[in-house]
């Protein structure tokens, strides 16, 4: 059974070799936060002695996965920031279309923007259906219709 004291072949304790792996996971710099499992790997201890015997290490890798949760990469705070400018063009359309009275679409054309109406289904109403005016002894095994072929 091993203790928190065991010393790897550099002769370096579990706890130091946990802070080193941790402040090279935080050098790394990478928008996905450092997991449990990879620092471990690094610093070459087990899962279990991190939980077990190292809660303030374990306590700092908590505090840079939601400081890595909070603060995206670039490329994720380029989306957000798209994804924010087209919510604000799209207020402005229907802001537009309140104004003007009449939906704005835009064309398929081209890019510009055209007032239509919206198109509404126009449809025949169904024909109605004749009432039987023959006697019921007419209707024969196929239920009034001609035999299959």
């Amino acid at each position: 059974m091993g203790s928190a004291s065991t010393v790897d072949s550099t002769g370096r304790q579990p706890a130091l070799r946990l802070r080193d792996a941790l402040a090279q996971l935080t050098a790394l710099n990478t928008p996905e936060a450092p997991t449990a499992s990879a620092l471990c790997q690094l610093a070459g201890v087990s899962r279990n002695a991190l939980y077990r015997y190292h809660p303030d290490i374990l306590h700092e890798l908590h505090k840079l996965q939601r400081q890595r949760h909070h603060d995206p990469g670039p490329a994720t705070s380029a989306l957000q920031q798209l994804r924010h400018e087209n919510e604000e063009l799209h207020q402005h359309m229907a802001k537009q279309a309140r104004c003007t009275g009449r939906p704005l679409f835009r064309s398929l054309a081209g890019d510009q923007l055209t007032a239509a109406a919206p198109r509404t289904r126009t449809r025949r109403p169904a024909p109605k259906r004749q009432a039987h005016t023959g006697s019921y002894a007419e209707i024969n095994e196929y239920g009034g219709h001609s035999p299959p072929c």
